[in-house]
């Protein structure tokens, strides 16, 4: 006998869905070129499915993965938007800009499907970050309404092997978050089987001593069992005991994707498979006690009536607008001025005003080192935004590495000031999980190189706004310090500014002095587009930095350079710590000469440099990132083709060759643009 507490009717309609879907596409759709790259969910069906009807809490949250569509279509995905998104059309969670079942939900009002990527594993820490986002709502801001939420986290069983399910992992046992793992295990990974993802090709026996973490598993096409384990997986989560994990073995009825021909398995393990279809198993568990066979065939027919009416619908959608393509990269704003707001994801889509703001100075003396300024700036934003948090390697007691955050959470809380788990994919999913919830996070990094092994979350982060054409964002900080010290060397003195500037979506900045840090910051502690804070290792304590602070409110424009000096024989650009050389190079050289600190390098203010350049007639950009493709390259392109005619001299970079930075203090001298070589070179141009 059926499940009692289960709508199986809606579970039988939704399995009939999504399978005649998945065949609409497998036979007519790929053939016929329509859809290009396709992914099947045949035999994974009935436990999304399940899932989903269980996913009833309004703050509930899912991390899916590309084969999770019946789970989607079961959260309130259209049948028609279910048909155009693999067929590229307008319109649905990506107006043609992902692949078709990387999907997204922003449901207002209930579940929300986290934005998909196309990478495996990179679904965990997001889910978790929306899990410690739940406690923090329900804890420290005390909003009931988020007591019972969980999220879950869905992923085959190839994904078991990819540091975000490690990371994810981790932070929900240590942490105890309201997080289900539901681990979708077909045995292949590809081509690649179970047996070389973890050993013995079971994970849930593998974690059996985890601690903290409750283990189910079932098999995944069993009506019969399949409600029992979800219930109690479910349940337990909901309850406050923690994370669990439910590995649900399903047969995958289907290759990888549309062009795998499945030839590493034999034609017998096929067959097996599909003996253990889930939709004959649903049939024989609902025929005839809730339909009979007739009635059946009946309901069978008006499903699938259903779903050629939605296919044609989303057949005469019109393909996207091309001139739409380069929108919505970052916030925008309407033909009123107002902003273009995403549905999900940051304080703008959740109404949040911050106190009022102003770019000009109020200097309070005395001046202050840059460690002192963020410091101060992180302070006054924890106390006007108690939806903001400071987190990240050592934060906490220790005060960071950099002695940052120091004293911070002993103000404010461990819950709002915290260390995390030594995982860089960790602390930034974290942090974009915990924006597409609503709140500000603020990531330490502790040095450039460490953000290495979280690149995939922080390119994912910056381009969530593009690829779910403005349904999500994430706005989130990263505070990131590098460059040279008293020393260097290849791991803690990288700058590598460029990548960031190259990764789609993100702000940039890249403050020389202690005032700008407190603008700058502050201004992307209330961005509604992600930002790379970077902070200059030479200048967190140097004199030359340093500035009397100035207030609370001063926030500064991003994008707007600064003029340094002003002259009108060389036109020198810079940032970061390099500003300071070339300043002590201009006064050397005796030249009048415009010095332009550009602040931030994404957005950059090319007005500032062109006008400038167009007076000066010469020009030369000093960056400490490595010459080849280092920014001031792009820079120097962009002068090259809009300020050619009026250039009486070559464009000229001094940059680090490319090379690591050296640990010994003279090899580290000989690759930096130091002073003389930078009055060397302003001296060649302005004779030129």
């Amino acid at each position: 006998m059926p499940h009692a507490d289960l709508d199986w009717k809606r579970v039988a309609r939704l399995m009939l869905i999504s399978r005649r879907i998945d065949e609409i596409e497998e036979t007519r759709l790929v053939p016929e070129k329509k859809v290009l790259y396709q992914f099947s969910a045949r035999g994974h069906e009935l436990g999304q499915i399940l899932l989903g009807t269980l996913l009833n809490h309004r703050h509930d949250a899912a991390g899916a993965y590309y084969r999770s569509r019946p789970l989607v279509l079961t959260l309130g995905l259209s049948l028609e938007d279910a048909f155009a998104a693999p067929m590229a059309r307008s319109g649905g969670f990506s107006d043609g800009r992902d692949i078709g079942v990387v999907c997204n939900l922003p449901t207002k009002q209930g579940p929300v499907v986290l934005p998909m990527a196309g990478d495996v594993g990179s679904q965990y820490t997001p889910a978790a970050g929306w899990a410690q986002s739940i406690q923090y709502r329900r804890d420290v801001l005390g909003e009931s309404d988020y007591q019972g939420a969980m999220a879950v986290a869905l992923g085959g069983e190839g994904s078991v092997a990819t540091n975000g399910f490690w990371s994810c992992l981790t932070m929900a046992t240590t942490l105890e978050l309201p997080l289900l793992f539901f681990i979708e295990d077909n045995g292949y990974a590809i081509s690649v089987p179970a047996e070389k993802q973890t050993p013995g090709g079971n994970i849930a026996d593998n974690l059996a001593s985890f601690q903290r973490l409750r283990i189910w598993q079932v098999d995944g096409t069993d009506p019969a069992r399949l409600p029992d384990a979800l219930v109690g997986a479910v349940s337990h989560v909901r309850s406050g005991k923690g994370p669990a994990l439910l590995r649900v073995i399903v047969p995958r009825l289907s290759g990888h994707s549309g062009q795998d021909t499945q030839t590493y398995k034999s034609p017998e393990e096929i067959e097996q498979e599909r003996r253990r279809d889930p939709l004959e198993r649903l049939v024989r568990h609902l025929v005839p006690d809730l339909f009979s066979r007739t009635a059946w065939s009946r309901f069978q027919k008006q499903v699938h009536q259903e779903v050629e009416e939605a296919l044609s619908r989303a057949l005469a959608r019109s393909a996207p607008d091309p001139g739409h393509v380069q929108r919505h990269v970052f916030v925008e704003s309407r033909p009123d001025g107002s902003p273009d707001l995403q549905i999900r994801g940051g304080l703008a889509a959740e109404g949040h005003t911050f106190p009022e703001s102003t770019d000009q100075p109020d200097p309070q003396p005395p001046r202050i080192n840059m460690v002192t300024a963020i410091r101060r700036t992180l302070e006054t934003e924890l106390e006007s935004n108690p939806k903001l948090v400071v987190f990240g390697e050592d934060v906490g007691p220790k005060g960071g590495v950099h002695a940052v955050t120091m004293g911070l959470q002993e103000e404010f809380g461990e819950e709002r000031v915290f260390d995390t788990s030594l995982s860089e994919e960790g602390i930034i999913g974290r942090a974009v999980g915990m924006a597409l919830a609503g709140l500000m996070p603020v990531a330490e990094i502790q040095f450039r190189k460490y953000a290495d092994p979280a690149t995939e979350q922080l390119n994912n982060c910056g381009t969530i706004r593009w690829r779910t054409a403005n349904r999500f964002a994430a706005p989130i900080v990263v505070r990131l310090p590098g460059g040279y010290f008293k020393c260097g060397d290849p791991w803690h003195s990288v700058s590598g500014e460029v990548l960031w500037v190259h990764g789609i979506g993100w702000q940039v900045c890249v403050p020389c002095n202690a005032e700008d840090a407190v603008g700058l910051l502050r201004a992307a502690m209330r961005s509604n587009n992600p930002t790379i804070f970077f902070e200059h290792r030479h200048l967190l304590d140097t004199a030359w930095a340093r500035r009397p602070y100035p207030g609370d409110s001063f926030v500064l424009p991003l994008g707007m350079a600064r003029r340094v000096l002003e002259g009108d024989e060389l036109t020198v650009v810079s940032w970061g710590a390099m500003v300071e050389r070339c300043q002590k190079a201009a006064q050397q050289s005796g030249a009048s000469l415009d010095l332009i600190d550009l602040r931030t390098v994404a957005p950059w203010d090319k007005q500032a440099v062109l006008e400038s350049v167009q007076r000066t007639k010469r020009c030369l950009i000093v960056h400490e990132d490595n010459l080849t493709a280092g920014f001031g390259a792009e820079i120097a392109a962009v002068l090259v083709k809009e300020a050619f005619f009026s250039l009486d001299a070559p464009i000229e970079r001094i940059a680090v060759p490319d090379l690591p930075i050296p640990h010994n203090v003279p090899l580290m001298e000989a690759i930096l643009p130091n002073v003389d070589q930078i009055a060397g070179k302003i001296r060649e141009l302005v004779e030129f």
